[in-house]
């Protein structure tokens, strides 16, 4: 078995845990207007800020504009992803349009073509570290971090071995041509907001 194998079948097999832990979570009394998450095995809640939202929407519009209003993106919706207890809640994933829930009802990370992930003071280290990492992993094909504090998205493409291939840095305000890959557009950040 490969590691890619191993690691899969590991977040296969933690499927329960997080279903156990969604529900707990569920249940408690989570602020309006905060994301709830687990990385790694620990529960991180952060509240969405206006300037985390902003960009967020520019995205979802930017991927509505070139695959039409029924595309499979979702924003704060689970899906479990390769690694130990991995129940992301992306900012924006676009799934294939084949894309169907599992078993359990739960989107399937082998269906994601696309992330998006905006930082937050208190869990950038996740959206760069970790999560990176299980993105590469589960081979989604784009992952994009956008970084209101530094004015600057990171673009990672050609997943192999765990790791991403390809890493581009484009400030704020410059387009970032995705032509070539599967979201097949270029996504303008000349409107994104700064923190």
């Amino acid at each position: 078995m490969t590691l890619l194998e191993d690691r899969i079948k590991m977040a296969d097999a933690n499927t329960e845990r997080l279903d156990e832990w969604f529900e707990r979570l569920e249940r408690m009394p989570v602020p309006e207007g905060f994301r709830v998450e687990i990385v790694g095995g620990n529960v991180h809640m952060t509240p969405q800020r206006d300037t985390h939202w902003g960009v967020i929407q520019r995205i979802a519009r930017a991927l509505e504009d070139r695959f039409g209003r029924d595309v499979m993106v979702f924003s704060n919706v689970r899906i479990d992803f390769p690694g130990h207890e991995n129940g992301f809640c992306p900012d924006i994933a676009m799934l294939k349009d084949s894309a169907e829930k599992d078993g359990r009802g739960h989107w399937r990370h082998q269906d994601v073509e696309f992330v998006a992930e905006v930082i937050s003071r208190g869990t950038a280290a996740n959206d760069y570290g970790p999560k990176k990492a299980a993105y590469a992993v589960a081979e989604v094909p784009v992952y994009v971090i956008a970084d209101p504090y530094k004015g600057r998205c990171y673009v990672y493409t050609h997943p192999k071995d765990g790791d991403y291939a390809m890493r581009t840095s484009v400030d704020f305000g410059t387009d970032i041509d995705l032509t070539g890959t599967v979201v097949d557009l270029v996504l303008k950040t000349d409107g994104f907001p700064r923190d």
